[in-house]
């Protein structure tokens, strides 16, 4: 076989059931052999084997790689041709480490001999994508070819997932090779820190630590992840949760690990988390820290984050998050859903029945002295009441992929999720953009359910172009757009701590007409909703429609993402906006330019 039909035969055999790329001269040989198995495979359906859909560029490529990783659990691919190609693919790749997303990206290259010459479409992918991805090969021994990418599958989806860059110089793809069927790579060092992680432990001695803290505990509270959901653990949450009455919060990525709905839920907490939610924190003797990494737009002042826990307990399966930011008590290391379930059963065994009546009690209070809510008597659409509306008729079953921005902290804020994989954002790296390719991306690993884009208009101009490649293959997706005329997240920036100097976020002169523009792209349903009195009529019938589906809403130009807790703030000092009632005075506290959103 060439190199190139032994790149597809393992694509193949990993069990994909589509592929995303974009074409150059260095993957040809690649691409011809996609061609030339589908039609060596045809399927009883009429459906190619390995379906290769084409974006409108390469980080549209990825994101919906990694759209389809984020939704399915399962590693997304991406084909990309060297140079252009793949450095468009630095960003995805990053984000997608960053929030820890199985993805492969097996990038064209160069011939060996022109690697280092400045030759046409040559850039020195292993050194730029090393950087940002979980590994990166460069496969310059063609024999090495077939274990190097079953390798890289394994390295992409295992311990703490990531993606994996494979860069395949064109001579690689075209030699002559013998298919083995079987083969790895050896990588002793990451197998034996994998093994360590995976058969590790929790022994007698330490679960009785654990749970002679949470008999002195008053107010425990498990601060939940996206390694729950990576680690496909929310049953093992939920079981522990409930079988000794510990609330929960999520981050942003662990959003969908625990169910919104229960009746131990604080959703989520943080930067823009639910102000009960942040109020817990505040309050409680006690933090289990599942799957979580103490991330700065949640801890905020580490000195300040939890001030009355006596007990932080940590689980993670990578140990360099222990005790990064702050310092714990009591940590394992090793799988969350294993080490859950070995905790439970040794409360259980010890018959550990612990009385948080009266923190129970307290939480209640405090999600009702101070719940979510926004202006429900204005004349212009607010951007919380078409997620409430959209949340009401999916009864929180869709899958929501989000841009970046305030559109993407209120569907955090007032969606449920009561299922993990159906909140796909950019969480640690914030790309915009990533909502429209990363929601084409789900469609595919999930055509039984609804998917949605909530988007700004700001974020959505990113990859604006993607939105020709749902039409192109029939794609039900709907696509929202909250149209504020602005960076609106950047403007209410501006507006608290910049003095109102609105410095190059307003696009009100721009003249994008989206409603064309999606029109001009196949969308056969596309509308402007401007008029409060229609937005539940509009909504409905949009999310309705067979097909392909693009609402354009304008929203209030004023409105905010509440609460906020600002840059140099804690808990305490959250700004809780207008309609969220506080129990401490706010601080606005100006920022530096420099000062993280």
């Amino acid at each position: 076989m060439s190199g190139a039909d032994i790149v597809v035969q393992v694509l193949a055999d990993e069990g994909l059931d589509v592929l995303f790329g974009y074409s150059g001269g260095a993957i040809l040989p690649v691409y011809d052999a996609i061609f030339r198995y589908n039609a060596e495979h045809p399927r009883d359906d009429g459906a190619e084997a390995l379906p290769l859909i084409v974006p409108a560029n390469e980080q549209g490529a990825c994101f919906m790689a990694a759209g389809y990783a984020r939704a399915s659990g399962r590693v997304g691919v991406a084909l990309v041709t060297s140079g252009p190609g793949a450095t468009n693919a630095v960003t995805p790749v990053r984000d997608s480490m960053a929030d820890s997303i199985p993805m492969v990206v097996i990038c064209g290259q160069v011939p060996t001999g022109a690697i280092g010459t400045d030759a046409f479409q040559e850039a020195p992918i292993s050194t730029i994508m090393g950087a940002c991805a979980k590994h990166v090969f460069l496969v310059t021994d063609a024999s090495t070819l077939e274990a190097t990418l079953r390798t890289a599958f394994q390295i992409a989806r295992s311990g703490r997932p990531g993606p994996v860059v494979i860069d395949i110089p064109k001579d690689v793809q075209n030699a002559p090779l013998t298919f083995h069927g079987s083969r790895e790579l050896a990588v002793r060092g990451y197998r034996s820190r994998l093994h360590a992680v995976q058969s590790a432990t929790i022994d007698d001695d330490a679960c009785a630590a654990l749970f002679a803290a949470l008999a002195r505990a008053e107010r425990p509270l498990i601060y939940a992840g996206g390694g729950v959901i990576a680690a496909e653990a929310a049953d093992a949450l939920r079981d522990f949760s409930h079988t000794y009455g510990i609330p929960v919060v999520t981050t942003l990525m662990g959003i969908g690990g625990f169910d919104t709905t229960d009746p131990l839920a604080l959703h989520m907490l943080g930067m823009h988390g639910a102000a009960y939610a942040n109020y817990a924190m505040d309050d409680c003797d006690f933090v289990f820290a599942l799957g979580a990494r103490f991330d700065d737009r949640v801890v905020g002042v580490p000195a300040q984050f939890a001030p009355k826990a006596r007990t932080i307990a940590q689980i993670d399966i990578d140990p360099a998050e222990i005790g990064k930011v702050k310092s714990v008590h009591w940590h394992h290391v090793g799988e969350l859903g294993s080490s859950l379930r070995r905790l439970a059963d040794y409360g259980r065994e010890t018959d550990f029945r612990p009385d948080y009546s009266a923190w129970h009690a307290h939480v209640a209070n405090l999600k009702a002295t101070h719940p979510m809510n926004f202006c429900r008597e204005s004349d212009l659409i607010q951007p919380c009441a078409v997620i409430e509306a959209i949340n009401r008729i999916t009864d929180g079953r869709a899958i929501i992929s989000t841009g970046v921005g305030q559109h993407q902290m209120w569907a955090a804020q007032y969606f449920d999720f009561r299922e993990p994989r159906r909140w796909l954002t950019s969480g640690s790296m914030g790309t915009m953009g990533f909502g429209l390719p990363a929601a084409i991306g789900a469609q595919f690993a999930r055509r039984d359910l609804t998917v949605i884009d909530i988007d700004g208009d700001a974020s959505i101009r990113m990859n604006i172009g993607e939105l020709e490649t749902v039409t192109t293959y029939g794609l039900p997706v709907k696509v929202v757009v909250l149209n504020n005329s602005g960076d609106g997240m950047v403007r209410q920036w501006q507006k608290l701590f910049f003095k109102g100097r609105f410095s190059a976020t307003d696009k009100s002169l721009h003249k994008k007409d989206f409603v064309r523009a999606a029109q001009a792209d196949g969308f056969e349903w596309a509308r402007k909703l401007d008029d409060v009195s229609q937005l539940e009529s509009t909504i409905a019938e949009f999310l309705a429609f067979a097909g392909p589906a693009f609402l354009e809403v304008v929203i209030d130009p004023d409105a905010g993402v509440y609460p906020m807790v600002g840059p140099g703030a804690s808990y305490a000092e959250m700004i809780t906006g207008d309609w969220i009632p506080s129990r401490d005075a706010p601080v606005a506290r100006e920022a530096a330019p420099t000062g993280m959103f």
